[in-house]
């Protein structure tokens, strides 16, 4: 039973295999394994071009190289005839090559080696041919000499400038230059044909104002023909060329240029005719004359220019179609058109064809019995005509072959026999070309071979399709049959399916579809197999992705990019942006969850894609980055509306970059005052692209537009034009007008300009009035300059009121009558503060009280007030202090309880300090009193003494009443050692009042028994601030400073006296 259905099987293999011959070839693989063991006739794999163009300073090198097995041997014929390449020793063939070497390096002319020449590739199964290769020397003949006469030609009228170049190969390039290698401006009026010629259109005198000559450029020997240049000579009605035609608006007719109809200059007539082949380039070119130069529109008869292939040069002269077919055929016509009137040229274009392949034949490979074809199929206009032919020869002449059929352009063979091999050549021609094509036929028996790796491993992803490859090859053609895990029943159905190349295809492999699976070849000579092994493994799945993020610039991003995979394989994760690989550096770094972006920018706006890969599958998320930045800069200002005070500016937005543009600022510059400076003039909604704007006279404006978004504000445009307006008298005068002395005689009147919107007209100036307030003297006045800010009035008394007013004036007239305005001359040093006192109300702090000074001589700014301590003829550092000039009191907080201080207040104005007031404090011995009153007052002790002293005092008020009441007199200097009381001093006889030497303080700090305290010389710079004079204290202590003249020290000099001191005093001054 067994074999039974094993002769079955192969029964069915054999009959599968024989009908499966009759309708395919064999077809032989590129693995070189199989390669070098198979024979094979001979394959042309390279060949020079069919029109070959060499350097004649250059070796010539003919290319034919192929491949075959055998290797091919190569010989090669020159104009039809066997070309002995042994016999010529500059001619050399490459080893292992059919490519020819001609060597000039010894001598020789490489025009001796023009020609034809076509290459034979041979071996024992056939030969195998090259094209025909036209062989030509590149040539850059001289230009012939030639006198050029002065070309005469009207204004107004065309001229046609021949440029003849001489014949080259290939045909040179040409362009236009004076005879000082300058370009010649070309446009619509004046262009080079594409014959080389000049044209213009119509000729104006300044084209004279050059000469013209035409250049040859050639290729291939890098050279530059030049021909000699022509002059013109154009005769003009107006031959100066005034300026003033340059700014008219019809030049033709402001120089008395006749205006003319359009005429074809090229082609000439109505209607011409053009050929070009197909897929080749179409050049259209229609150049006209007339006045005013006439404007070119193309258009096809019957349809439309074919869209995305034409394209309009040389200033729409040209039509240009690229790549033409035979639809392209028609009629094509220009429509020449001026003011004057319209021509019309109509080019009819036959588009001709030299063969093209439809079914170029291919190499066939056959067993023994089978059967194929050869089909050589080509097109063409006119038709092409197929010539076969086999090895080189025509079939016709070839030796007979009963298993071969020719059937026009398909040679056909049936059951062909081993030794049947040859190379077939199959040519198509007409009159604009060839086409040479090699196909060929190899007859082989050959046993199967698996081409695979041994022991493949396939890794699949679940779910996925998959495929296991077995390529193979034998002749016959084997069958293939596959088989998994050693079972017997062949995988083909279901979740299977087997291709003709032997691939097996798993449709969607699940984790049971694991395993090992054998591929088994046969045909009638034998039997190969390989074997595969399959793994199923999970997918690779992305499970949170980047999400669309809208970041403003310079802020940080982060796209997320979570995966899950298979264990058993290596993942890999990576960025792209825009669909290409992302770079990554110090501001974008790649993390364990997905992308950062430091610092984001406008080139980061884009599409990120997470890759996560593996070996076998991929997925992949994207997001879109969208970056807000700064808007770009608009663009296109246009000026319109023009009218006396106002404008209309238009602008054309630029791209907002994501963030939409809510404003628009407009800035104006003018070049007389402030030329190069920008100011601002007016503010529109981001909706908006024209704005009427308001002008002021007088000012050559020009304007620019910066736009604002939510991010920043995007660069100015670009300036529009320049406006100038009319002027006018001004309507604003100077603002910030004031009046301040720089020195105590002087008064500076200064204002603020007028900006250059404000000046309406030339020559500024600005009148300047002022006059002493409250008076009814006149208005004195002085005119300056408009660059002028200021204006000096000298010899004013000190700190006086004026009324001031400035009125701007220009050469249309003057601006209104400007308000007054109050200033102030000069300041000058302030005179002392008045009423300067100085207490000690304890011995924590020194309280000092003044009040302003009476002669201001200003504005007072505040005071200064310097202090020094001072113990004997040990001296402190200066302290100062600074007052507003609203405070009159301060309180010094002492730093002990025994020093004394020295106090210099002076007032400030803007000049500076003024004179001073000074003092000291009071003496330690009132401080000590205060202090012991404050101590002992509330002993038992002290108010014994207290009662004791009391009792004292009136007793010795009795005594004095009484010996008064009896006329008697105490003389002074016997009792001056006990002071009297004050009130004593009073009495109208003035018997207590004297001026003994003895009685004045001594040097250092004596202090009389009431408090008083004088003026003493002392080690210590801080006398040095007044200007001379005593302070002298009240009885409460207080300090009374004044200035004195030296007359008035002098004065009071004789006159101090003793006092009497207090009983209470007196014996304090024991203690």
């Amino acid at each position: 039973m067994v074999m039974q259905r094993y002769l079955l099987t192969y029964m069915g293999v054999v009959l599968a295999l024989y009908l499966h011959h009759l309708v395919r070839a064999i077809e032989v693989p590129r693995d070189p394994s199989i390669q070098d063991i198979l024979l094979q006739p001979p394959t042309i794999t390279k060949q020079s071009v069919k029109n070959y163009i060499v350097d004649p300073r250059d070796n010539i090198f003919i290319e034919c190289e192929a491949k075959g097995n055998p290797v091919p041997t190569f010989s090669w014929t020159r104009n039809g005839k066997f070309f002995n390449v042994a016999k010529d020793p500059r001619v050399s063939m490459r080893h292992w090559s059919g490519t020819l070497a001609v060597d000039f390096r010894s001598g020789g002319r490489p025009e001796d080696y023009e020609g034809e020449y076509q290459c034979f590739a041979r071996n024992d199964l056939g030969t195998a041919l090259s094209n025909k290769i036209f062989l030509q020397v590149s040539k850059s003949p001289l230009w012939p000499k030639e006198n050029l006469d002065i070309q005469e030609v009207h204004e107004g009228a065309p001229l046609i400038l021949a440029c003849n170049p001489p014949p080259g190969l290939p045909p040179p390039a040409i362009f236009w230059m004076s005879s000082s290698m300058e370009s010649i401006h070309q446009d619509k009026r004046v262009s080079q044909g594409q014959n080389g010629d000049l044209y213009f259109s119509n000729v104006m005198q300044e084209d004279a104002l050059t000469d013209y000559s035409c250049n040859a450029r050639f290729a291939f020997t890098h050279t530059i023909q030049q021909k000699n240049p022509y002059t013109l000579k154009v005769l003009t009605k107006h031959p100066h060329n005034e300026t003033s035609f340059r700014n008219h608006t019809d030049i033709h007719r402001a120089r008395g240029i006749a205006e003319r109809h359009p005429s074809f200059m090229y082609p000439t007539g109505t209607s011409s005719s053009q050929m070009v082949l197909r897929g080749e380039d179409l050049l259209l070119e229609c150049i006209a004359s007339g006045v005013p130069t006439p404007d070119i529109v193309w258009h096809k008869k019957g349809g439309e220019l074919p869209v995305r292939r034409f394209k309009l040069e040389n200033f729409r002269k040209a039509l240009h179609i690229a790549n033409v077919s035979e639809e392209d055929s028609g009629e094509y016509f220009c429509l020449a058109s001026n003011k004057v009137g319209i021509s019309r040229h109509t080019i009819s274009v036959r588009v001709k064809a030299a063969p093209y392949w439809l079914d170029e034949p291919e190499n066939l490979i056959l067993a023994p019995g089978e059967d194929g074809k050869l089909v050589c199929r080509a097109n063409g206009n006119p038709k092409p005509s197929v010539q076969w032919l086999v090895n080189g020869e025509p079939i016709e002449g070839s030796l007979p072959n009963p298993s071969r059929e020719v059937n026009g352009d398909t040679v056909i063979f049936r059951a062909t026999q081993t030794g049947s091999s040859a190379v077939y050549q199959c040519n198509a021609s007409n009159e604009h070309g060839y086409l040479l094509a090699n196909a060929f036929v190899s007859v082989l028996d050959v046993v199967p071979r698996i081409l695979a790796p041994r022991n493949q491993l396939i890794k699949v992803i679940q779910n996925n399709r998959t495929r296991l490859d077995c390529p193979f090859f034998g002749s016959p053609i084997p069958t293939l049959r596959w088989f998994k895990n050693g079972q017997g029943s062949t995988l083909d159905g279901g979740n299977y399916r087997v291709h003709e190349n032997g691939t097996l295809e798993i449709v969607m492999a699940r984790k049971e579809d694991q395993g090992t699976y054998t591929c088994v070849a046969t045909n009638l000579l034998g039997t190969a197999e390989a074997q595969v092994r399959l793994e199923v493994k999970d997918p690779t799945r992305i499970i949170d992705g980047p999400k669309d993020a809208v970041p403003k610039k310079g802020t940080t991003v982060h796209l997320i990019c979570r995966t899950r995979y298979d264990p058993t394989l290596r993942l890999t994760v990576t960025w792209l942006k825009d669909d290409t690989p992302l770079f990554l550096g110090n501001r974008i770094k790649k993390e364990e969850d997905g992308l950062t972006i430091y610092g984001v920018a406008e080139k980061d706006q884009g599409y990120y894609t997470c890759v996560a890969s593996t070996e076998l599958d991929r997925d992949s998320a994207r997001a879109h980055l969208t970056v807000l930045a700064r808007p770009e800069r608009p663009r296109d200002l246009e000026l319109t509306d023009l009218a006396e005070r106002s404008v209309r500016l238009t602008w054309i937005p630029g791209d907002d970059n994501n963030s939409p543009i809510t404003d628009y600022i407009v800035e104006f510059e003018e070049d007389r005052y402030l030329p190069g400076t920008w100011h601002n003039h007016s503010r529109y909604p981001g909706s908006v692209n024209s704005a009427v704007l308001r002008l002021a006279p007088y000012v050559n404006y020009q304007f620019r537009v910066t736009a604002v978004n939510e991010v920043g504000s995007s660069y100015p445009s670009l300036p529009s034009d320049r406006y100038q307006t009319n002027g006018a008298r001004p309507e604003y005068n100077p603002t910030g007008v004031k009046g301040a002395g720089t020195s105590k005689n002087n008064m500076v009147i200064s204002w603020t300009p007028l900006n250059a919107t404000q000046v309406y007209g030339p020559r500024l100036r600005y009148i300047v009035k002022w006059r002493r307030k409250d008076t009814r003297e006149s208005w004195s006045s002085a005119t300056v300059e408009g660059d002028v800010s200021k204006y000096t009035v000298t010899q004013t008394p000190i700190y006086t009121p004026y009324e001031i007013k400035v009125q701007a004036e220009n050469e249309y007239g003057k601006a209104a009558e400007p308000d007054v305005v109050i200033g102030y001359s000069g300041e000058d040093f302030p005179s002392p503060p008045k009423y300067f006192r100085i207490r000690q109300p304890n011995l924590e702090t020194v309280t000092l009280e003044w009040e302003h000074p009476e002669h201001p001589n200003g504005i007072l700014v505040g005071y200064t007030l310097r202090y020094q301590a001072f113990n004997g003829s040990k001296s402190g550092r200066t302290m100062v202090e600074n007052f507003s000039p609203n405070q009159t009191k301060f309180i010094l907080q002492r730093t002990d309880p025994i020093s004394r201080y020295r106090f210099n207040l002076r007032g400030r104005t803007q000049i500076g300090e003024g004179e001073p007031s000074t003092g000291e404090s009071p003496t330690l011995l009132n401080e000590a009193y205060t202090k012991n009153q404050g101590d002992i007052a509330t002993q038992g002790w002290f108010i014994g003494l207290m009662c004791a002293i009391a009792l004292l005092v009136l007793i010795l008020l009795i005594v004095c009443f009484i010996k008064r009441s009896r006329g008697g007199k105490y003389p002074v200097r016997e009792n001056k050692d006990v002071p009297l009381d004050p009130d004593d001093q009073k009495v109208d006889n003035g018997s207590f009042d004297y001026s003994d030497e003895d009685n004045k303080p001594l040097q250092g700090s004596q202090t009389s028994l009431d408090g008083t305290i004088k003026q003493q010389e002392s080690d210590d710079s801080l006398v040095d601030y007044g200007e001379g004079g005593e302070g002298q204290f009240n009885e409460d202590g207080s300090f009374i400073g004044q200035y004195t003249v030296k007359k008035d020290k002098e004065e009071t000099e004789g006159n101090e006296s003793s006092e009497a001191t207090s009983p209470v005093n007196a014996i304090y001054s024991l203690a």
